[in-house]
Order: structure tokens, then sequence, then C-alpha cells
């Protein structure tokens, strides 16, 4: 080989390395930066990017995406003297590059360190119960000091998630004994006022019953008293209209009124299918008296011998004393005693 074949091919070397060392390609996600002499002096985007070769060279690579950041288990004890094992998960991201490749050594040694502090500090300012209750409260402060703690850094941390909070085994034991009595209580309490509502129902259903009995007892007699009172004057009424019959006929329409309610009476009683023996008391045969003098009333009028134009029935005789007999229209003995 020739001394101009050699000097060729350390040409053709030299360009492979300055073009090699001047033409950088960033993938998308990442933040180059560029160090002149070791200093920073500007980012490189994704893509093409050119530096000057052999002055200037890529300094640190920055990832830019949202990065997950695991927070170790650890051990904490609450205010109330409770010790509870506690890990979570960090959610940020870098808006800075420069900051975060110059103002901080090991970004995420230093995210881990900070919420593995601060969520001690936290939890040691809450009770147990407050603490397994209370995800939500420790997730804010949490977010509000990392984020706030992590500016200088360029680091914008977007979430803050406590994944366990483990009480140790003893103490999950007496929590359930005591949410066992807890409900066991509130049972007890429930019956109770179901027991107690229960008797007030029942009290409330027999009160209304017993109203609702006496307003139907005192309607029923209002109904019994209204009754009478129409009974009473239809009885006055009708007591009116014989007196004014009896002004008219006299002594002879009172014996027909009578005796057409004792025929009308003995007739039912004559008529039962399981009657065939009336025994009448000897007094009752006075009644027949009336009875003739009715009949004879009947046969008076014009044309007649009796009524108000012709002469006076003759006067009815008693029959003679003793027990007589006669047949009912049913076929059983009347018997007169």
């Amino acid at each position: 080989m020739t001394g101009f074949q050699i000097v060729l091919l350390v040409l053709l070397l030299l360009a492979v390395v300055t073009a090699w060392r001047g033409i950088k390609t960033v993938p998308q996600g990442e933040i180059w930066t560029v160090e002149r002499f070791g200093a920073f002096t500007r980012l490189l985007q994704p893509g093409l990017n050119l530096i000057l070769p052999y002055v200037d060279r890529v300094g640190r690579r920055v990832n830019v995406q949202e990065v997950v950041l695991d927070i170790p288990e650890q051990s904490v004890i609450t205010r109330d003297n409770a010790t509870v094992l506690v890990d979570g998960i960090v959610y940020y991201r870098v808006m800075a590059p420069e900051k975060a490749a110059y103002q901080v050594q090991n970004l995420k040694q230093a995210l881990e360190a900070l919420a593995m502090t601060n969520i001690r500090a936290v939890i040691g300012e809450m009770d147990l119960d407050a603490t397994l209750s209370g995800r939500e409260r420790i997730n804010s402060s949490l977010l509000l000091t990392l984020d706030g703690a992590t500016d200088p850094w360029g680091v914008k941390v977007s979430r803050v998630e406590i994944r366990k909070v483990e009480p140790p085994e003893n103490l999950v034991r007496a929590m359930n004994l005591q949410m066992t009595a807890e409900r066991e209580r509130r049972a007890t309490v429930m019956r109770a006022e179901g027991d107690r509502a229960a008797a007030i129902q029942r009290a409330e259903g027999e009160k209304q019953a017993l109203v609702l009995a006496a307003e139907g007892r005192q309607q029923a007699a209002m109904r019994d008293a209204e009754a009478r009172e129409r009974l009473a004057e239809a009885e006055a009424e009708a007591t009116q209209m014989v007196a004014a019959a009896a002004t008219g006929a006299g002594e002879a329409a009172l014996r027909y009124f009578i005796a057409d309610k004792y025929v009308r009476a003995f007739e039912a009683l004559a008529g039962n299918p399981t009657s065939k023996l009336v025994v009448v008391p000897m007094e009752a045969s006075a009644l027949a008296g009336g009875i003739t003098g009715a009949l004879e009333l009947l046969r008076g009028g014009p044309g007649g011998g009796g009524g108000a134009g012709g002469a006076p029935p003759p006067p009815w005789s008693p029959p003679p004393a003793g027990p007589a007999a006669a047949t009912l229209p049913g076929g059983g003995p009347w018997n007169q005693g």
C-alpha cells in the first residue's frame, strides 16, 4: 500500500468518526443535553440533531415520559403508637430536563427517599383508624408535599397512591373482635327499636279499634233512639186516627178494631202447622162478645137494623161456665177454660 492510499484511508476514517460524533439521533420520549468542554449549552430534541464534533458532546439522556416510581414497604408508627406497614406509588414527569440533569444527582433515589420520609411524617400525625380510612387524605397531603419539594428539580409529581396500609396480626384480631361487638350492639339496638315501634303500632291499633267501636255503639244507639222515636210517632198517629174514627162511630168501632186484631192473631196462632191444640183462658171468652158486636155492626147500615138509624144490637150473653171445645181450621180442638 502506498503512502497516498494510507493518507486517504486515514482521512476517510476521520470523516466517519467526525460524522458519528457530530450527528445525533434522539429517540422520541427523551431529551439529551449538550455539554461543551463540560458545561451545559443546549438541549437536543427528538429527531436528527447536529453538534460540533470533538467540542460538544452528549451530557445526560433524560426521559421526559411519565414515570412510575415504587415506594418500598416500610414500618410506620401512628400517633396512637400502632405500627403499620405502608408502601405506595409515585407518578412523576420531568418538565425541565436541564434541572433534572444537573440539579439533583440521582433523581429516582431522591424521589424515593423524599416520598418515604413524607409518608412517615403524614401517617405519624394520624390515628390508626384515620390511617386505615383516610387514604385519600394521605394521598393529597403527599402529593402537595412532593410536588412542592421537587419543583427545583424540574419534576412534576402528578399522583401519589398508597397501596397498602397493613396493621400487625394481633391488632387485626383485636379490630375484628371490636367490629363484631359493635355489630352485635347495633343489632341489639335495632331489635329494641323494632320492638318499641311494633308495640307503639299495636297500641295505636288497639286505641283506634276502641275508638271506632265506641263510635259504632254511639251511632247504633242514635239509630235505635231515632227508630224508637219514629215508632212512637207512628203509634201516636195511629192512636190519633183510631181516636178520630172512634169519635164518629162510637164504641162499636172500637169493638170492631179489637175484634179484628184478635181474629188476626188467633188465625196466625191456629195456622201454625206444628200446633193442633190451642188453650184459651176463660177470660178471653169475653172478647167473643166484641166479635159478635162487630158482626152486628157490619150487618147494620142502610136497610139494616143496626147502626146509627136502627135499633141497637141485642146484648151478648156469655157462654155457660165450664170448658167448651171447638174445632179449629187445622183439625185440632179449641178449648176454653
